[in-house]
Parts: structure tokens; sequence; C-alpha cells
């Protein structure tokens, strides 16, 4: 491989917090219990109503079902091979997946963002996947450090202001106040 050819970056491992592993199950149990025998009475009661090939209840419910039996396919799967991160980092000053980080731009905005796992990113709260570009640069940096990192829409530099392991104030769109368990 020439010099100037890139190597694809090697993803990590499937990281999740423990939130997010609960709203995995969360959406799991919602599936299998509430809404797949809604629909399967659905489908059913659409087919007693006679010619199913232009039931658009009969079709439509038969597809729905199978959009959900694929989604609990997919989050089963999931489930299994998720790694969840429970436990606080030895050091707190510095970012490890699961911070929620507070930054600022040469402009002296301050940013926010959670570094979480792909199956929790939010861009909304700020939640960010362990895979961004972003939350590569700022692995392993520690509060007051100054960072470049490499974006797609250029090199921007931020100064670490805070990092937080347990839900900070301005993260209001959770129900957790924790996030991590202090484990021996």
């Amino acid at each position: 491989m020439a010099d100037t050819e890139k190597k694809p970056l090697p993803k990590r491992a499937h990281l999740i917090t423990p939130q997010g592993e609960q709203a995995l199950k969360d959406e799991y149990e919602f599936l299998w219990r509430k809404e797949r025998p809604r629909v399967t009475q659905e489908v059913s009661d659409a087919a007693k109503q006679g010619d199913r090939s232009e039931n658009a209840e009969y079709i439509y419910g038969k597809k729905r079902l199978r959009q959900i039996d694929g989604r609990l396919r997919f989050l089963k799967k999931r489930l299994e091979i998720v790694t969840v991160v429970d436990r606080l980092p030895a050091d707190l000053s510095k970012v490890y997946f699961g911070a929620w980080i507070e930054l600022e731009d040469e402009a002296e905005a301050i940013h926010r963002y959670r570094i979480v796992g792909e199956d929790e990113i939010d861009l909304k709260r700020g939640y960010i996947s362990v895979d961004a570009p972003l939350a590569r640069g700022l692995m392993g940096k520690a509060l007051d450090d100054e960072v470049s990192v490499r974006l797609p829409k250029g090199e921007e530099t931020y100064f670490i202001v805070a990092v937080h392991y347990q839900q900070p104030a301005w993260d209001t769109g959770g129900t957790s106040t924790a996030v991590f368990e202090e484990r021996d």
C-alpha cells in the first residue's frame, strides 16, 4: 500500500452504556409483548374479511409483522454482541467511552457531547459515536487539554473545559441521573 493511501480505521468493539443496553431491551420487550401481538391480532381480523389479495389492512399488517420480526432479530443479535461499559475509568479527568464533554472552540463557543456506542447516537442531544472522528480525537485526552481534530469540514481545535461521568445538568433529554456504577 502506498504511503499516500489511507488505511481504514479499525472499528471499535460494540460498546454500549448501561442506558443504551436498557433502551434496546425495552424496545425488544415492547415489540415482542405489545406491538407484535397487537399487529398479529389486526392481521387475523383482516384475514377474516375475505379476499386477502385486495385487503389493504391484511397486506399492510403482514408487511408490518415482517418489519417487527426483522427488528426483533436485529435487537436480539445486538444484545448478544454488545459490551456494556459500566465502570468508571481510573482517571476521571480524561475522556473515555461514556464521558460527557464540554469543548470550547477557537471562537469561544461551547460544544457539549457524550461519547456513546453506535446504537445510542442522538445528534440532537450531542450523543456521538465512539467511532466518530471527534470522539476518536478526544479519547484519552485530559481536562484542560487543547486538541486538534481532523473532521470532515477540516481541522478544528478545541479546548476541553469539562469532563463528566455522571449526567450533567445540561443533558436534560434522558431520565437517568447516574450512568456508571463504581465497582471493585
